[in-house]
């Protein structure tokens, strides 16, 4: 096998003789505007053999190690371009074939994951189950060979484009409490999900910046193969947190990211006459991203637990960096131009990957070891 050295410096000058290629290093999920771009670059990857870094060889990986793929996700950072086309596919889906598909279902899906003729979306939240999500309420009800499905997911990434997505539904009622049907984390089956079944509606959601990034997907009767089911019946609770809790980037990757920011932060100084109170909000704003950065650092090369601290603590220092550049914009900042879309968005970080309240809920509770939060009855 090769060593993770010289993987890396492979890596290196194939991203250097390659990178013209690239669209922009849009994150995790690819937006609707560079679907094009995003799978011509997959395809690249693909055929190059930068795709599925430590899947196994038989579902047409490279059988390297994680700390192969870590290096990847660092070097393409620092290249700043996509690591791979959709995370959805590639990690969430992907390593959800993996460790529960059937031999059938990873043959079939795998291989057209890497090639990108098959496209993912997450069919996770719900109006009523957010950052709650064992809460949701979309209902599988098995009838004969078939699933029938109803209900509503939204903040869905990539619905419009993806034609097949990883389904969390309700298989057995929902009961808080315990004293009947299944507890409230159990009784949620996890299912691969073609987007093209009659009965499936996906709609934009128009955000208050005027984009439309996310959709939502409405389920009415829904039929879908008994076959679908991924893992254990009443066990996808387990299925989805697995998948969500055994990759994780490497924090390099974050830390390039965040020295980035703070480099477009202090440039918000330039050509401008900064008051003295303007100066010191600007320099506060720098400090936190510098000790950001330190504690991202000393975690080491995997991120952890408290990566709720790193979470929680740039979300804030990004809001309040785009209310700063507002207030130095002045009038012109109402707008519409970069300062009044950049306040519009920021209350969104809030909310995306974890929401601001649930992170705090960590902190407390695996961290400082704190009470848990009290349940309504």
């Amino acid at each position: 096998m090769i060593s993770v050295e010289e993987f890396q410096s492979e890596a290196a000058d194939w991203l250097a003789a390659n990178r013209q290629f690239a669209p922009r290093d849009y994150g995790a999920i690819c937006p609707p505007d560079l679907v094009d771009a995003g799978l011509e670059w997959q395809r690249r990857l693909t055929g190059d053999g930068w795709a599925g870094i430590h899947w196994p060889t038989e579902h047409g990986g490279r059988g390297l190690t994680p700390e192969h793929n870590g290096v990847w996700l660092l070097e393409c950072a620092r290249a700043g371009v996509p690591a791979v086309f959709n995370m959805v596919g590639f990690v969430l889906a992907g390593g959800a074939v993996m460790r529960y598909g059937t031999p059938d279902q990873q043959a079939e899906h795998l291989g057209a994951t890497l090639s990108t003729g098959h496209v993912w979306c997450q069919l996770f939240s719900e109006p009523g189950a957010g950052s709650d999500l064992g809460s949701l309420a979309t209902r599988a009800e098995l009838d004969g060979d078939r699933w029938i499905v109803n209900g509503q997911k939204v903040w869905c990434s990539g619905g419009r484009y993806s034609n097949w997505g990883i389904l969390m539904a309700r298989t057995r009622p929902l009961d808080p409490t315990g004293e009947h049907g299944a507890p409230k984390h159990e009784g949620i089956s996890f299912f691969l999900c073609p987007m093209d079944l009659p009965g499936i509606e996906v709609r934009p959601l128009k955000q208050m910046t005027g984009e439309s990034e996310f959709d939502e997907v409405f389920f009415t009767d829904v039929e879908l193969p008994a076959g679908q089911l991924l893992g254990p019946l009443h066990g996808g609770w387990g299925v989805g947190m697995a998948v969500l809790t055994s990759e994780r980037g490497h924090i390099g990757t974050s830390v390039i990211g965040l020295e980035r920011r703070l480099d477009q932060m202090a440039r918000l100084a330039e050509g401008r006459e900064l008051t003295g109170l303007e100066r010191d909000d600007l320099a506060s704003l720098l400090s936190r991203g510098m000790a950001f950065t330190a504690m991202a650092q000393r975690q080491g090369p995997i991120a952890s637990t408290a990566a709720s601290l790193m979470k929680l603590g740039i979300t804030e220092m990004m809001f309040d960096v785009a209310m700063l550049r507002g207030d130095l914009g002045g009038a012109d900042a109402m707008l519409q131009g970069a300062d009044s879309t950049g306040m519009l968005a920021a209350p969104g970080g809030r909310i995306a990957g974890g929401t601001s309240q649930v992170q705090r809920n960590i902190i407390g509770e695996r961290l400082l070891g704190l009470p848990r939060e009290p349940k309504p009855t």
